[in-house]
Protein backbone atom coordinates (compact mmCIF):
# COMPACT_ATOMS: atom_id res chain seq x y z
CA UNK A 1 0.00 0.00 0.00
CA UNK A 2 1.10 3.63 -0.49
CA UNK A 3 2.49 5.51 2.97
CA UNK A 4 0.44 8.80 3.68
CA UNK A 5 3.32 10.61 3.21
CA UNK A 6 3.98 9.48 -0.55
CA UNK A 7 0.22 9.68 -1.33
CA UNK A 8 0.47 13.61 -0.09
CA UNK A 9 3.23 13.92 -2.32
CA UNK A 10 1.65 12.38 -5.45
CA UNK A 11 -1.49 14.16 -5.16
CA UNK A 12 -0.50 17.15 -4.94
CA UNK A 13 2.01 17.08 -8.06
CA UNK A 14 -1.53 15.24 -9.39
CA UNK A 15 -3.53 18.33 -8.34
CA UNK A 16 -0.72 21.25 -9.14
CA UNK A 17 -0.18 19.36 -12.67
CA UNK A 18 -3.74 19.14 -13.54
CA UNK A 19 -3.66 22.82 -12.61
CA UNK A 20 -1.89 23.54 -15.48
CA UNK A 21 -3.16 24.57 -19.03
CA UNK A 22 -4.68 22.22 -21.62
CA UNK A 23 -1.66 20.68 -22.79
CA UNK A 24 -2.02 22.40 -26.18
CA UNK A 25 -2.46 25.74 -24.98
CA UNK A 26 0.55 24.62 -22.52
CA UNK A 27 2.97 24.01 -25.21
CA UNK A 28 2.19 27.70 -26.77
CA UNK A 29 2.88 28.95 -23.36
CA UNK A 30 6.45 27.39 -23.86
CA UNK A 31 6.56 28.36 -27.31
CA UNK A 32 6.06 32.08 -26.04
CA UNK A 33 8.69 31.73 -23.29
CA UNK A 34 11.21 30.16 -25.68
CA UNK A 35 10.96 33.40 -27.39
CA UNK A 36 11.60 35.99 -24.59
CA UNK A 37 14.11 33.98 -23.09
CA UNK A 38 16.12 33.65 -26.67
CA UNK A 39 15.33 37.67 -27.21
CA UNK A 40 16.90 38.09 -23.35
CA UNK A 41 19.90 35.43 -23.49
CA UNK A 42 20.70 36.24 -27.41
CA UNK A 43 23.49 39.39 -26.51
CA UNK A 44 25.19 37.48 -23.82
CA UNK A 45 28.57 36.22 -24.31
CA UNK A 46 28.72 32.67 -22.90
CA UNK A 47 32.16 31.78 -23.11
CA UNK A 48 31.71 28.14 -23.78
CA UNK A 49 31.99 26.43 -27.25
CA UNK A 50 28.99 24.27 -29.75
CA UNK A 51 30.65 21.05 -29.71
CA UNK A 52 29.02 20.88 -32.89
CA UNK A 53 31.04 23.36 -34.41
CA UNK A 54 33.60 24.65 -31.72
CA UNK A 55 32.21 28.05 -32.27
CA UNK A 56 31.08 30.50 -29.29
CA UNK A 57 28.16 29.15 -28.01
CA UNK A 58 25.30 31.43 -28.98
CA UNK A 59 21.80 31.57 -28.12
CA UNK A 60 19.75 32.76 -31.41
CA UNK A 61 17.26 35.57 -30.16
CA UNK A 62 13.62 33.90 -32.17
CA UNK A 63 11.85 37.13 -31.96
CA UNK A 64 14.40 38.59 -34.90
CA UNK A 65 12.73 39.58 -38.04
CA UNK A 66 14.82 37.03 -40.00
CA UNK A 67 13.84 34.30 -37.80
CA UNK A 68 10.03 35.16 -37.20
CA UNK A 69 9.74 34.82 -41.31
CA UNK A 70 11.52 31.42 -41.27
CA UNK A 71 9.25 30.68 -38.57
CA UNK A 72 6.14 31.80 -40.41
CA UNK A 73 7.60 30.40 -44.00
CA UNK A 74 8.37 27.04 -42.62
CA UNK A 75 5.19 26.51 -40.28
CA UNK A 76 3.16 24.15 -42.56
CA UNK A 77 6.52 21.94 -42.89
CA UNK A 78 7.61 21.92 -39.34
CA UNK A 79 3.88 20.93 -38.55
CA UNK A 80 3.83 17.83 -41.22
CA UNK A 81 6.99 17.14 -40.46
CA UNK A 82 6.69 16.13 -36.47
CA UNK A 83 8.19 12.62 -36.28
CA UNK A 84 5.35 11.44 -33.84
CA UNK A 85 2.60 12.72 -35.66
CA UNK A 86 3.08 10.97 -38.90
CA UNK A 87 4.02 7.82 -36.80
CA UNK A 88 1.01 7.74 -34.80
CA UNK A 89 -1.30 8.52 -37.61
CA UNK A 90 -0.19 5.46 -39.88
CA UNK A 91 -0.23 3.49 -37.58
CA UNK A 92 -3.51 4.35 -36.20
CA UNK A 93 -5.34 3.66 -39.44
CA UNK A 94 -4.47 -0.30 -39.39
CA UNK A 95 -5.16 -0.69 -35.95
CA UNK A 96 -8.35 1.15 -36.79
CA UNK A 97 -9.12 -1.68 -38.97
CA UNK A 98 -8.59 -4.36 -36.89
CA UNK A 99 -10.45 -2.62 -34.02
CA UNK A 100 -13.50 -1.70 -36.01
CA UNK A 101 -13.39 -5.39 -37.30
CA UNK A 102 -13.87 -7.28 -33.61
CA UNK A 103 -9.94 -8.29 -34.54
CA UNK A 104 -8.30 -6.99 -31.33
CA UNK A 105 -11.40 -7.41 -28.98
CA UNK A 106 -11.08 -11.18 -30.06
CA UNK A 107 -7.28 -11.49 -29.63
CA UNK A 108 -7.63 -10.68 -26.10
CA UNK A 109 -10.51 -12.27 -25.28
CA UNK A 110 -8.39 -15.86 -25.83
CA UNK A 111 -5.50 -14.51 -24.59
CA UNK A 112 -7.12 -12.79 -21.49
CA UNK A 113 -8.76 -16.71 -21.15
CA UNK A 114 -5.61 -18.40 -21.41
CA UNK A 115 -3.17 -16.21 -19.32
CA UNK A 116 -3.08 -16.01 -15.54
CA UNK A 117 -4.66 -13.04 -13.81
CA UNK A 118 -1.34 -12.23 -11.52
CA UNK A 119 1.20 -12.36 -14.68
CA UNK A 120 -0.37 -10.09 -16.16
CA UNK A 121 1.34 -6.56 -14.79
CA UNK A 122 5.10 -8.37 -15.95
CA UNK A 123 3.44 -9.35 -19.34
CA UNK A 124 2.51 -5.75 -20.19
CA UNK A 125 5.63 -4.25 -18.91
CA UNK A 126 7.92 -6.65 -20.77
CA UNK A 127 6.07 -6.18 -23.97
CA UNK A 128 6.32 -2.44 -23.43
CA UNK A 129 10.00 -2.86 -23.19
CA UNK A 130 10.61 -5.37 -26.06
CA UNK A 131 8.47 -3.27 -28.21
CA UNK A 132 11.47 -1.11 -28.99
CA UNK A 133 12.71 -3.76 -31.62
CA UNK A 134 9.63 -2.62 -33.78
CA UNK A 135 10.91 1.32 -33.10
CA UNK A 136 8.28 3.45 -31.89
CA UNK A 137 5.29 0.95 -32.19
CA UNK A 138 5.03 0.84 -28.41
CA UNK A 139 3.31 4.15 -28.07
CA UNK A 140 0.70 3.64 -30.23
CA UNK A 141 0.25 -0.54 -29.68
CA UNK A 142 1.17 -1.27 -26.51
CA UNK A 143 0.43 1.49 -24.51
CA UNK A 144 -3.15 1.20 -25.56
CA UNK A 145 -3.34 -1.87 -25.48
CA UNK A 146 -2.17 -1.77 -21.73
CA UNK A 147 -5.46 -0.06 -20.91
CA UNK A 148 -7.65 -2.58 -22.47
CA UNK A 149 -6.45 -5.45 -21.17
CA UNK A 150 -6.39 -4.56 -17.60
CA UNK A 151 -10.09 -3.05 -17.72
CA UNK A 152 -10.67 -5.95 -19.55
CA UNK A 153 -9.09 -8.34 -16.45
CA UNK A 154 -11.51 -6.31 -14.24
CA UNK A 155 -8.49 -3.29 -13.42
CA UNK A 156 -7.94 -0.05 -13.50
CA UNK A 157 -7.11 0.81 -17.27
CA UNK A 158 -4.91 3.95 -15.95
CA UNK A 159 -2.56 1.08 -14.40
CA UNK A 160 -2.27 -0.69 -17.85
CA UNK A 161 -1.44 2.70 -19.67
CA UNK A 162 1.28 3.39 -16.58
CA UNK A 163 2.90 -0.43 -16.14
CA UNK A 164 2.85 -0.47 -20.77
CA UNK A 165 4.26 3.42 -20.77
CA UNK A 166 7.45 2.34 -18.00
CA UNK A 167 7.99 -0.34 -20.16
CA UNK A 168 8.05 1.72 -23.45
CA UNK A 169 9.37 4.86 -22.52
CA UNK A 170 11.07 4.26 -18.81
CA UNK A 171 12.62 0.88 -19.95
CA UNK A 172 13.89 2.54 -23.18
CA UNK A 173 17.03 1.52 -23.07
CA UNK A 174 16.40 -1.95 -21.89
CA UNK A 175 16.13 -5.09 -23.97
CA UNK A 176 17.22 -8.55 -24.99
CA UNK A 177 17.80 -8.04 -28.60
CA UNK A 178 19.94 -5.15 -30.72
CA UNK A 179 17.69 -2.23 -31.87
CA UNK A 180 18.19 0.39 -34.18
CA UNK A 181 19.54 2.91 -31.59
CA UNK A 182 22.18 0.74 -30.46
CA UNK A 183 23.86 1.41 -33.71
CA UNK A 184 22.74 4.93 -33.72
CA UNK A 185 24.50 5.87 -30.70
CA UNK A 186 27.04 3.54 -30.78
CA UNK A 187 28.16 6.00 -33.94
CA UNK A 188 27.92 9.15 -32.44
CA UNK A 189 30.28 7.98 -29.62
CA UNK A 190 32.97 6.70 -31.81
CA UNK A 191 33.08 10.20 -33.32
CA UNK A 192 33.05 11.72 -30.14
CA UNK A 193 35.94 9.32 -28.63
CA UNK A 194 37.85 9.94 -32.03
CA UNK A 195 38.25 13.37 -30.71
CA UNK A 196 40.53 12.25 -28.47
CA UNK A 197 41.68 8.87 -30.14
CA UNK A 198 41.41 8.98 -33.89
CA UNK A 199 41.28 4.92 -34.26
CA UNK A 200 39.33 4.32 -31.69
CA UNK A 201 36.48 1.73 -32.25
CA UNK A 202 33.26 1.16 -30.74
CA UNK A 203 31.09 -1.92 -31.52
CA UNK A 204 27.29 -1.41 -31.35
CA UNK A 205 26.99 -4.27 -29.46
CA UNK A 206 28.79 -2.92 -26.56
CA UNK A 207 26.13 -2.19 -24.23
CA UNK A 208 24.05 -5.68 -25.01
CA UNK A 209 24.91 -7.67 -22.02
CA UNK A 210 23.90 -4.78 -19.30
CA UNK A 211 20.51 -3.71 -21.81
CA UNK A 212 19.73 -7.62 -21.57
CA UNK A 213 20.04 -8.01 -18.05
CA UNK A 214 18.50 -4.47 -17.30
CA UNK A 215 15.21 -5.96 -19.03
CA UNK A 216 14.55 -8.12 -15.69
CA UNK A 217 15.04 -4.79 -13.15
CA UNK A 218 12.60 -2.78 -15.09
CA UNK A 219 9.89 -5.80 -15.58
CA UNK A 220 10.33 -6.33 -11.55
CA UNK A 221 10.33 -2.73 -10.39
CA UNK A 222 7.37 -1.97 -12.89
CA UNK A 223 5.89 -4.85 -11.80
CA UNK A 224 5.75 -4.33 -8.19
CA UNK A 225 5.20 -0.46 -8.37
CA UNK A 226 2.07 -0.85 -10.65
CA UNK A 227 0.54 -3.46 -8.57
CA UNK A 228 1.64 -1.89 -5.00
CA UNK A 229 1.41 1.84 -5.65
CA UNK A 230 -0.25 2.82 -8.51
CA UNK A 231 -3.33 0.61 -8.48
CA UNK A 232 -3.69 1.37 -4.70
CA UNK A 233 -3.79 4.76 -5.82
CA UNK A 234 -6.27 4.86 -8.62
CA UNK A 235 -8.63 2.13 -6.46
CA UNK A 236 -11.21 5.62 -5.98
CA UNK A 237 -10.12 7.07 -9.38
CA UNK A 238 -13.72 6.69 -11.31
CA UNK A 239 -13.71 5.07 -14.91
CA UNK A 240 -15.78 7.20 -16.80
CA UNK A 241 -13.86 7.51 -20.10
CA UNK A 242 -16.02 7.48 -23.39
CA UNK A 243 -13.42 3.93 -24.59
CA UNK A 244 -15.08 2.18 -21.60
CA UNK A 245 -18.27 1.74 -23.29
CA UNK A 246 -17.09 -0.55 -25.61
CA UNK A 247 -14.66 -2.29 -23.21
CA UNK A 248 -13.97 -6.22 -24.03
CA UNK A 249 -15.33 -8.90 -21.81
CA UNK A 250 -13.83 -12.37 -21.25
CA UNK A 251 -16.80 -13.60 -22.71
CA UNK A 252 -16.05 -17.42 -24.93
CA UNK A 253 -15.76 -16.78 -28.36
CA UNK A 254 -18.16 -18.46 -31.00
CA UNK A 255 -17.11 -21.24 -32.82
CA UNK A 256 -17.58 -18.44 -36.21
CA UNK A 257 -15.12 -16.36 -33.95
CA UNK A 258 -12.40 -19.19 -33.27
CA UNK A 259 -12.14 -19.80 -36.85
CA UNK A 260 -12.27 -16.02 -37.91
CA UNK A 261 -8.96 -15.61 -35.67
CA UNK A 262 -7.40 -18.31 -36.64
CA UNK A 263 -7.64 -17.37 -40.01
CA UNK A 264 -6.82 -13.63 -39.17
CA UNK A 265 -3.65 -14.54 -37.08
CA UNK A 266 -2.58 -17.41 -40.08
CA UNK A 267 -2.22 -14.56 -42.08
CA UNK A 268 -0.61 -12.58 -39.68
CA UNK A 269 2.01 -15.02 -39.74
CA UNK A 270 2.20 -15.83 -43.43
CA UNK A 271 3.04 -12.13 -43.83
CA UNK A 272 6.32 -12.37 -41.17
CA UNK A 273 7.19 -15.08 -42.93
CA UNK A 274 6.95 -12.99 -46.10
CA UNK A 275 8.87 -10.74 -44.50
CA UNK A 276 11.32 -12.91 -42.91
CA UNK A 277 11.94 -14.01 -46.37
CA UNK A 278 12.22 -11.14 -48.23
CA UNK A 279 15.32 -9.98 -45.53
CA UNK A 280 17.36 -12.94 -45.37
CA UNK A 281 19.37 -13.11 -48.36
CA UNK A 282 22.35 -10.59 -48.16
CA UNK A 283 21.81 -8.65 -50.80
CA UNK A 284 18.45 -8.20 -49.88
CA UNK A 285 17.11 -4.71 -50.41
CA UNK A 286 16.00 -4.47 -46.81
CA UNK A 287 19.22 -4.60 -45.78
CA UNK A 288 21.47 -1.90 -45.16
CA UNK A 289 24.38 -1.07 -47.58
CA UNK A 290 27.08 -3.61 -45.50
CA UNK A 291 24.37 -5.85 -44.89
CA UNK A 292 22.95 -5.20 -41.64
CA UNK A 293 19.43 -5.54 -40.72
CA UNK A 294 19.48 -3.41 -37.52
CA UNK A 295 21.60 -0.62 -38.47
CA UNK A 296 19.95 2.76 -38.72
CA UNK A 297 19.77 3.29 -41.90
CA UNK A 298 18.43 -0.42 -43.01
CA UNK A 299 15.10 0.01 -45.06
CA UNK A 300 13.73 -2.41 -42.86
CA UNK A 301 14.16 -0.26 -39.78
CA UNK A 302 13.14 2.40 -41.43
CA UNK A 303 9.82 0.50 -42.45
CA UNK A 304 8.79 -0.56 -38.80
CA UNK A 305 5.44 1.96 -38.92
CA UNK A 306 4.33 0.76 -42.33
CA UNK A 307 4.77 -2.89 -41.31
CA UNK A 308 2.94 -2.17 -38.39
CA UNK A 309 0.20 -0.58 -40.39
CA UNK A 310 0.12 -3.80 -42.71
CA UNK A 311 0.49 -6.01 -39.38
CA UNK A 312 -2.81 -5.17 -37.92
CA UNK A 313 -4.57 -4.41 -41.22
CA UNK A 314 -3.90 -7.68 -43.15
CA UNK A 315 -5.49 -9.68 -40.28
CA UNK A 316 -8.41 -7.34 -39.03
CA UNK A 317 -9.54 -7.21 -42.34
CA UNK A 318 -9.72 -11.28 -42.51
CA UNK A 319 -11.57 -11.26 -39.63
CA UNK A 320 -13.84 -8.80 -39.88
CA UNK A 321 -15.23 -10.74 -43.28
CA UNK A 322 -14.39 -14.45 -42.03
CA UNK A 323 -16.44 -13.44 -38.47
CA UNK A 324 -19.06 -11.21 -41.13
CA UNK A 325 -18.40 -8.03 -39.00
CA UNK A 326 -17.21 -6.40 -42.50
CA UNK A 327 -19.69 -7.05 -45.24
CA UNK A 328 -17.61 -4.56 -48.60
CA UNK A 329 -14.97 -2.56 -48.29
CA UNK A 330 -16.91 0.31 -47.43
CA UNK A 331 -16.41 -1.04 -43.87
CA UNK A 332 -12.55 -1.40 -43.95
CA UNK A 333 -12.46 2.35 -44.99
CA UNK A 334 -14.83 3.02 -42.01
CA UNK A 335 -12.56 1.93 -39.40
CA UNK A 336 -9.56 3.74 -40.86
CA UNK A 337 -12.46 7.31 -40.96
CA UNK A 338 -13.25 6.00 -36.88
CA UNK A 339 -9.87 6.04 -36.01
CA UNK A 340 -9.08 9.11 -38.04
CA UNK A 341 -11.93 10.77 -35.52
CA UNK A 342 -10.90 9.81 -32.67
CA UNK A 343 -7.07 10.99 -33.02
CA UNK A 344 -8.38 14.84 -33.42
CA UNK A 345 -7.18 16.43 -30.16
CA UNK A 346 -3.78 14.64 -30.68
CA UNK A 347 -3.35 16.56 -34.11
CA UNK A 348 -3.98 19.49 -32.28
CA UNK A 349 -1.75 19.25 -29.42
CA UNK A 350 1.31 17.86 -32.07
CA UNK A 351 0.84 20.91 -34.12
CA UNK A 352 1.67 22.98 -30.89
CA UNK A 353 4.39 20.51 -29.62
CA UNK A 354 5.91 21.11 -33.42
CA UNK A 355 6.14 24.29 -32.81
CA UNK A 356 7.50 24.90 -29.77
CA UNK A 357 10.22 22.02 -30.37
CA UNK A 358 11.59 23.52 -33.35
CA UNK A 359 11.55 26.80 -31.77
CA UNK A 360 13.71 25.52 -28.39
CA UNK A 361 15.99 23.38 -31.11
CA UNK A 362 16.50 26.53 -32.72
CA UNK A 363 17.45 28.96 -29.82
CA UNK A 364 19.83 26.18 -28.80
CA UNK A 365 18.60 27.13 -25.17
CA UNK A 366 18.84 22.86 -24.63
CA UNK A 367 22.55 22.87 -25.68
CA UNK A 368 23.09 25.72 -23.19
CA UNK A 369 21.88 23.29 -20.40
CA UNK A 370 23.85 20.24 -21.60
CA UNK A 371 27.22 22.56 -21.81
CA UNK A 372 26.87 24.16 -18.71
CA UNK A 373 26.03 20.78 -17.29
CA UNK A 374 28.69 19.06 -18.37
CA UNK A 375 31.45 21.55 -17.93
CA UNK A 376 30.22 21.92 -14.02
CA UNK A 377 30.77 18.03 -13.91
CA UNK A 378 34.15 18.55 -15.06
CA UNK A 379 34.93 21.35 -12.50
CA UNK A 380 33.81 18.68 -9.61
CA UNK A 381 36.40 16.19 -10.57
CA UNK A 382 34.95 13.52 -8.49
CA UNK A 383 35.92 9.78 -8.37
CA UNK A 384 34.85 7.78 -10.79
CA UNK A 385 31.80 6.25 -9.53
CA UNK A 386 30.50 9.46 -8.67
CA UNK A 387 31.60 11.17 -11.86
CA UNK A 388 29.23 8.60 -13.45
CA UNK A 389 26.49 8.96 -11.44
CA UNK A 390 26.71 12.94 -12.61
CA UNK A 391 27.14 11.80 -16.34
CA UNK A 392 23.28 9.88 -15.45
CA UNK A 393 21.87 12.78 -13.57
CA UNK A 394 23.03 15.68 -16.18
CA UNK A 395 21.44 13.07 -18.74
CA UNK A 396 17.86 12.49 -17.12
CA UNK A 397 17.57 16.64 -16.22
CA UNK A 398 18.89 17.03 -20.12
CA UNK A 399 16.17 14.53 -20.93
CA UNK A 400 13.27 16.69 -19.31
CA UNK A 401 14.36 19.24 -22.18
CA UNK A 402 15.50 17.28 -25.06
CA UNK A 403 13.09 14.62 -26.07
CA UNK A 404 14.90 12.67 -28.73
CA UNK A 405 17.91 10.18 -27.66
CA UNK A 406 19.93 10.72 -30.79
CA UNK A 407 19.85 14.25 -31.11
CA UNK A 408 20.70 14.68 -27.24
CA UNK A 409 23.84 12.24 -27.79
CA UNK A 410 24.45 14.51 -30.32
CA UNK A 411 25.07 17.45 -28.35
CA UNK A 412 26.18 15.41 -25.06
CA UNK A 413 28.83 12.74 -26.75
CA UNK A 414 31.08 15.23 -27.91
CA UNK A 415 31.36 17.05 -24.72
CA UNK A 416 31.08 14.26 -22.06
CA UNK A 417 32.75 11.11 -24.41
CA UNK A 418 36.23 12.74 -24.61
CA UNK A 419 35.99 14.71 -20.80
CA UNK A 420 35.43 11.10 -19.21
CA UNK A 421 38.44 9.25 -21.79
CA UNK A 422 40.66 11.93 -19.66
CA UNK A 423 39.63 10.95 -16.57
CA UNK A 424 40.36 6.98 -18.03
CA UNK A 425 36.72 6.14 -18.26
CA UNK A 426 35.73 4.14 -21.38
CA UNK A 427 33.11 5.06 -24.13
CA UNK A 428 31.55 2.25 -23.22
CA UNK A 429 30.95 2.81 -19.96
CA UNK A 430 29.66 6.92 -20.54
CA UNK A 431 27.44 5.56 -23.19
CA UNK A 432 25.93 3.35 -20.97
CA UNK A 433 25.67 5.59 -18.25
CA UNK A 434 23.75 7.86 -20.64
CA UNK A 435 20.99 5.63 -21.54
CA UNK A 436 20.04 4.92 -18.13
CA UNK A 437 19.73 8.66 -17.43
CA UNK A 438 17.82 9.24 -20.46
CA UNK A 439 15.64 6.29 -20.31
CA UNK A 440 14.36 6.82 -16.62
CA UNK A 441 13.50 10.61 -16.79
CA UNK A 442 11.31 9.94 -20.41
CA UNK A 443 7.82 9.32 -18.44
CA UNK A 444 7.66 12.24 -16.34
CA UNK A 445 8.63 15.19 -18.99
CA UNK A 446 5.37 16.79 -20.88
CA UNK A 447 8.54 17.76 -23.41
CA UNK A 448 8.75 13.99 -24.71
CA UNK A 449 6.99 14.50 -28.05
CA UNK A 450 4.43 11.24 -27.30
CA UNK A 451 3.64 12.44 -23.40
CA UNK A 452 0.43 14.24 -24.87
CA UNK A 453 -0.64 11.31 -26.41
CA UNK A 454 -0.43 9.18 -23.30
CA UNK A 455 -2.27 11.79 -21.67
CA UNK A 456 -5.10 11.56 -24.35
CA UNK A 457 -5.35 7.54 -23.60
CA UNK A 458 -5.56 8.57 -20.20
CA UNK A 459 -8.39 10.72 -21.17
CA UNK A 460 -10.15 7.72 -22.77
CA UNK A 461 -10.63 6.22 -19.43
CA UNK A 462 -11.34 9.21 -17.10
CA UNK A 463 -12.32 11.98 -18.36
CA UNK A 464 -10.83 14.38 -15.61
CA UNK A 465 -7.23 12.99 -16.33
CA UNK A 466 -4.96 15.66 -17.13
CA UNK A 467 -0.84 16.17 -17.29
CA UNK A 468 -0.56 15.84 -13.49
CA UNK A 469 -2.25 12.56 -13.54
CA UNK A 470 -0.22 11.19 -15.50
CA UNK A 471 2.83 12.82 -13.99
CA UNK A 472 2.12 11.66 -10.94
CA UNK A 473 1.47 7.80 -11.80
CA UNK A 474 4.91 7.75 -13.75
CA UNK A 475 7.12 9.43 -10.82
CA UNK A 476 7.02 6.41 -8.84
CA UNK A 477 8.10 4.30 -11.82
CA UNK A 478 10.97 7.35 -12.86
CA UNK A 479 12.81 7.14 -9.21
CA UNK A 480 12.55 3.82 -8.64
CA UNK A 481 13.94 3.60 -12.31
CA UNK A 482 16.96 5.85 -11.68
CA UNK A 483 18.07 4.77 -8.56
CA UNK A 484 18.27 0.84 -9.32
CA UNK A 485 19.13 1.01 -12.70
CA UNK A 486 22.10 3.34 -11.72
CA UNK A 487 22.74 0.92 -8.97
CA UNK A 488 22.92 -2.34 -11.32
CA UNK A 489 25.39 -0.40 -13.29
CA UNK A 490 27.72 0.26 -10.47
CA UNK A 491 27.60 -3.23 -9.08
CA UNK A 492 28.27 -4.38 -12.68
CA UNK A 493 31.19 -2.34 -13.00
CA UNK A 494 32.39 -3.29 -9.48
CA UNK A 495 32.19 -7.11 -10.80
CA UNK A 496 34.03 -6.43 -14.15
CA UNK A 497 31.64 -8.55 -16.17
CA UNK A 498 31.55 -7.14 -19.51
CA UNK A 499 29.20 -4.45 -20.38
CA UNK A 500 28.65 -5.92 -23.94
CA UNK A 501 30.62 -6.99 -26.83
CA UNK A 502 34.06 -5.65 -27.21
CA UNK A 503 33.29 -3.37 -24.27
CA UNK A 504 35.67 -1.46 -21.60
CA UNK A 505 35.18 -0.21 -18.73
CA UNK A 506 39.11 2.24 -18.51
CA UNK A 507 40.40 3.52 -21.15
CA UNK A 508 44.34 4.62 -21.71
CA UNK A 509 46.32 6.69 -24.22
Amino acid sequence: MVSGRIEGILAAIERGGNRLPDPAILFFWLLLITWALSALLAPVSFGALDPRSGEPLQVINQLSGERLAAFLAGMVNTFISFHPLGVVLVAMLGVGVAEHSGFIRALLRRLLGDSPGPWLTPTVVLTGVLSHIAADAGYVVVIPLGAVIFLAAGRHPLAGIAAAFAGVSGGFSAGFLPTAIDPLLQGLTQEAGRIVDPALQVNPLANLGFTAVSTVLITGLGWWITDRIIEPRLSDTPVDGPATREAPTLETLSPRERRALRLALGAAGAGLVLLAMATWPADSPLRAPGGDITAFEAPLMQSIVPLIFLLFLIPGVVYGYASGGFGNHRDVVEGMSQAMSSMGYYIVLAFFAALFIYAFSQSNLGLLVAVYGAEGLRALALPPQITIIGVILLTGLANLFIGSASAKWALLAPILVPMLMNLGIAPELTQAAYRVGDSATNIITPLMPYFPLVVVYCKRYVNSAGIGTLISLMLPYSVAFLLGWTLLLLAWWATGLPLGIASAYSWSP
